[in-house]
């Protein structure tokens, strides 16, 4: 029953880090950059929600504040391209990567500036209810992060599969050039695909600070489901998923049956094994580019 019980934990951490990889992985197909920046859009839609909930500023109800904060995030992470990422169009990656970097530095000092540095939980009204079956028990909160995710992912394969736009973007993602003469555009999708990227770190956000607390230092929390995305297979939606919920189980294993601290490195190591063993992922797309 204790196995049972901390596979569920880990079942909705892993969810929350695979929503924040899933960002990775679609700013990474557009562009073959690396958005280091991920987990700190990831707090920032926390704290706007929190910001624009009853126990912030505006005093909306739960169920306005999110669609709210996720549209809100949706245009600054379209924006963040047009206006800040776009100019390094031409420039090495680690240019980007640093700069990422550098704008998760200020995200932080943001968050912290305005809304302090205390942990905060975000209200909902689903807050402190359980779910029991047999000796295991789900939090209500828990399982709407296992449902959110589930449905987002449907959500996302039905739009890349069968919408216009979703097709424009994965063939702007696979060949930029070929897309551009086929008259996408390229620029503008891709802005499109930060501004998803800041919806999907967004609603992992809302369900990270339903069931615990936020903080600006939670933004670190995108190096771990970096971690995930590349276990997963940094090429694949399907993949960063997976290695989102391998990491995110993989964690109470360790803390329970090894060590309280090898829980925080053991997502590390299993990663230092699939890029020896596999280094593209478990859930690999490689494409091989011709010179």
């Amino acid at each position: 029953m204790d196995i049972l019980q901390l596979l569920v934990s880990g079942l909705a951490n892993g969810c929350i880090y695979g929503l924040i990889a899933l960002g990775f992985v679609l700013i990474y197909k557009a562009t073959e950059a690396i958005n280091f920046a991920q987990g700190d859009m990831m707090m920032l839609g926390a704290f706007i929600t929190l910001g624009l909930t009853n126990t912030g500023y505006m005093d909306l109800p739960f169920w306005i504040a999110v669609p709210l904060a996720i549209a809100l995030m949706g245009v600054f992470g379209y924006l963040l391209d047009l206006i800040v990422i776009r100019r390094m169009f031409g420039e090495a990656q680690i240019a980007v990567v640093i700069l990422t970097i550098a704008l998760g530095f200020v995200m932080r000092f943001a968050a912290g500036t305005i809304f302090g540095h205390e942990p905060q939980s975000l209200e909902t009204p689903y807050a402190g209810q359980d779910l029991r079956f047999g000796g295991v028990v789900l939090g209500v909160d828990e399982a709407v992060v296992v449902i959110a995710t589930v449905a987002l992912t449907v959500v996302l394969f039905l739009f890349f599969n069968r919408t216009k736009l979703g097709v424009a973007m994965q063939a702007s993602s696979q060949n930029q050039l070929a897309a551009y003469y086929m008259g996408i555009p390229v620029r503008r999708v891709q802005s499109l695909i930060w501004g998803l990227a800041g919806v999907t770190a967004t609603i992992a956000g809302v369900l990270y600070a339903s069931k615990g607390s936020i903080d600006p230092s939670a933004g670190l929390l995108g190096i771990k489901a970096f971690a995930a995305a590349v276990i997963g297979g940094m090429g694949s939606l399907p993949g960063a998923l997976l290695g989102g919920i391998i990491v995110g189980v993989i964690e109470p294993f360790a803390s329970r049956y090894v060590a309280a601290g090898y829980s925080q490195i053991a997502p590390y190591l299993l990663l230092f094994l699939v890029l020896v063993f596999r280094p593209h992922g478990i859930l690999a797309q490689v494409h091989r580019k011709k010179v």
